[in-house]
């Protein structure tokens, strides 16, 4: 199972969306903050807010993404994919402190709350909730190969269900004048984006931690080595990911004779490509006969 991916749409493409995505991100933050002001409500500010993160997530993804596609060379010997890694994980950071920041504020509004112009407050939510959709799908179109991408799909899916959620608090406003639900949505939509990123923050982590690749299992790829006819013990095995689609092992392989070296070689890189996805290995043989210790 080869881990190359071909990639249905190109990078220049990629960019392009993303670039029509940050720039309706940043017009549509500016309209929820005068319209929360004006309205009084917090539950718009905080879509404000959290547009704002999608917004600067966005930036982050699109430098990334234009860094990833770089060759590798003599500074970056494995390439740069893994920038698009360290994207995904600051936009997971930005999303964890906009949800403790929401609910600050939201504990903050119980003990002082406020009037809240329900008709503003469903008007301006509703424009955020169509360009919330249209920047998600955007993004969901460049997502599929990429975690940094997904990060960024998951910043504006949150935002479209935050907006939907305002909606929702303006409607029972006009209705009922229940201004708490106002802080009560606030409150959901921050345990929403925290629960989002807290879901998906290790597997980044692993991969920034160099971490062995969560569907393979070291002793399941120790087991297949060692079952190789010639092979007779395997040890300083190390796994991790170099980024997100590609996997990567070094090992010491002790050999009955070294005389069939290069066959045995050949045998273990295509095992380990075809049954672990593992396109990068590196293999140090050792003769078992060997009389010199570490040879």
């Amino acid at each position: 199972m080869s881990h190359e991916h071909s990639h249905s749409i190109s990078s220049d493409i990629k960019s392009n969306r993303l670039i029509w995505a940050i720039v309706i991100n940043v017009a549509l933050t500016f309209a929820q903050i005068i319209g929360g002001v004006i309205s009084g409500s917090l539950a718009l500010i905080a879509d404000a807010l959290h547009n704002l993160s999608d917004a600067i997530s966005l930036v982050i993804a699109f430098i990334a993404q234009k860094i990833s596609i770089k060759e590798h060379d003599a500074f970056m010997t494995f390439g740069y994919k893994r920038a698009e890694v360290i994207a995904a994980f600051t936009n997971l950071i930005t999303l964890v402190l906009v949800g403790f920041y929401l609910i600050y504020e939201a504990l903050w509004r119980l003990n002082s709350p406020q009037v809240i112009e329900g008709w503003m407050v469903i008007i301006v939510a509703s424009i955020a909730l169509v360009i919330d959709v249209v920047t998600a799908f955007l993004t969901y179109s460049v997502s599929k190969d990429s975690v940094n991408m997904r990060v960024a799909f998951l910043h504006n899916v949150s935002d479209a269900l935050a907006s939907l959620a305002v909606i929702i608090a303006g409607i029972l406003i006009l209705l009922y004048e229940w201004y708490f639900v106002d802080t009560l949505l606030t409150l959901l939509i921050a345990s929403y984006v925290l629960y989002q990123a807290y879901s998906m923050l290790p597997s980044v982590i692993n991969i920034l931690m160099q971490g062995a690749p969560k569907d393979i299992k070291s002793e399941d790829v120790l087991k297949t080595m060692q079952e190789t006819k010639g092979i007779v013990n395997v040890h300083h095995l190390h796994l991790w990911q170099l980024d997100e689609h590609h996997n990567a092992l070094e090992a010491h392989v002790v050999l009955e004779s070294v005389n069939n070296l290069e066959k045995i070689k050949e045998e273990l890189k295509s095992k380990l490509e075809t049954t672990y996805s593992i396109s990068h290995s590196c293999i140090e043989f050792e003769d078992s006969h060997c009389e010199v210790e570490h040879c």
